[in-house]
């Protein structure tokens, strides 16, 4: 048995690294280094692009809830993320180098799985799984569309500067989590009302790089926003968003400011530092104008600027089952964020079902639907749930679970509902 996966990203290898284990042979084609994306920075394999974030890794969490499923069904990535952790909090941040580097040497060094350096741009009549990602090439997403008979849905990602820590004043900047929740991971920079009405006037007046034609219809995902479009919605819009100040308190002041930027720890090093909600497609001279006006940034070093790009996924509930299988071919699955579900730790534990489900399809065993009960199970429904007329990219949250009783005086409790809705998952995976 020979399975064909295309795309070594983060669906792409946990899906090889599922299969390989269960002594399945699998071929593993990335196109990179031979053709780039445009977002990616190396050739090896489930490279963060964007964020060095996995999120929340408590369960109360929705996004920790699905971490713990991943856990429960073995995953692969889920483990070598927690050997790569940085400290941020409650969060799952991770060295992405250190990540991507242990992956590629898992991937290298297993006897059933073959690394191919090869762009494909037609879906092999071979057991395949397509995890091509957002940024799939335009051949094969051509091909692809032939196969849905159905046109790509699209919407845009940016990504945020990450900057050199010695380059940072802490004169000004301090070092301080949301509430003081975990340790003090983050680097913050404060700003008064006059500071933050001259940044927020360089940003709404900063030029951006042009889009294409095709492009000029830009659609955005909520929850991933260059921060000029978030910019553009009120002026108050970031210090309730990305730079709110709440919880926030300078221990050397006593001083909740006006609003912060937060700065979130990017390599095991701690010499890099992403920051924190800075999506954005200006121009890299304004980005640099735009950082060196944050107090404590002022001499900042850039060492990678943001960048948007086109995201590319299927129209899933026309296209996959719950056990993301396509209607249409039985031996053909799709997992990661080309499936419209959005998030790293949503790519990597779609591409953990797509491998578990690809073994048990070429073994004669029974597809895995996970019960709706389930963060991923709930996700899985939700995308292949053909009633969807207008399908867009989701994450993981608690609204995709079906809702829990309690008596009345507790039902605006939300850390409770949480806390019952994680048991009630747990209790799934032991039946």
């Amino acid at each position: 048995m020979e399975v064909t996966i295309i795309g070594a990203g983060l669906a792409g290898s946990e899906a090889a690294l599922q299969l390989a284990k269960r002594d399945i042979k699998v071929n593993l084609y990335e196109m990179r280094p031979l053709k780039t994306t445009g977002a990616h920075t190396g050739e090896n394999c489930a490279e963060f692009v964007c964020s060095n974030s996995l999120g929340s890794a408590d369960i109360t969490n929705a996004s920790g809830l699905l971490k713990r499923e991943m856990e429960l069904l073995d995953g692969e990535l889920i483990k070598t993320a927690y050997e790569c952790r940085v400290p941020a909090g409650s969060a799952l941040a991770i060295d992405r180098n250190l990540f991507s580097e242990k992956i590629t040497e898992k991937i290298k060094t297993n006897k059933n799985i073959t690394l191919i350096r090869e762009e494909i741009n037609k879906i092999p009549n071979t057991p395949v799984i397509v995890a091509s990602g957002p940024l799939t090439s335009e051949s094969l997403a051509e091909d692809i569309k032939n196969f849905t008979e159905n046109e790509h849905l699209y919407f845009f990602d940016a990504i945020a500067p990450i900057i050199e820590k010695d380059s940072i004043d802490f004169n000004k900047a301090f070092y301080a989590s949301r509430y003081d929740k975990g340790d003090a991971a983050y680097i913050n920079c404060p700003m008064n009302k006059d500071e933050y009405t001259n940044f927020y006037n360089i940003l709404i007046n900063a030029p951006k790089i042009e889009l294409k034609e095709f492009e000029k219809n830009a659609k955005f995902f909520e929850s991933c926003l260059p921060i000029e479009v978030l910019a553009s919605r009120g002026v108050d819009t970031l210090r309730f968003g990305p730079m709110k100040p709440v919880g926030l308190i300078d221990k050397r002041t006593g001083i909740e400011n006006y609003a912060v930027v937060q700065l979130r720890q990017d390599n095991s090093a701690k010499t890099l530092y992403n920051l924190v909600g800075f999506q954005t497609n200006l121009k890299w001279g304004s980005q640099k104008e735009l950082v060196k006006s944050i107090p404590g940034l002022e001499n900042a070093n850039i060492v990678r600027y943001g960048v948007m790009h086109r995201n590319t996924f299927i129209n899933s509930p026309k296209i996959l089952n719950a056990a993301l299988q396509t209607r249409k071919r039985a031996d053909l699955f799709f997992a990661g964020q080309i499936t419209g579900t959005e998030g790293y730790t949503e790519s990597i534990a779609s591409g953990l079902l797509a491998g578990i489900n690809m073994a048990n399809y070429l073994t004669g065993k029974k597809l895995l639907e996970l019960p709706k009960e389930t963060m991923l199970g709930a996700l899985t429904h939700y995308i292949s749930d053909s009633a969807h007329e207008k399908f867009q990219p989701i994450n993981s949250n608690w609204g995709l679970l079906p809702p829990i009783d309690l008596p009345k005086k507790e039902r605006k409790n939300k850390k409770l509902k949480a806390e019952l809705m994680a048991k009630r998952s747990e209790e799934c995976f032991k039946l």
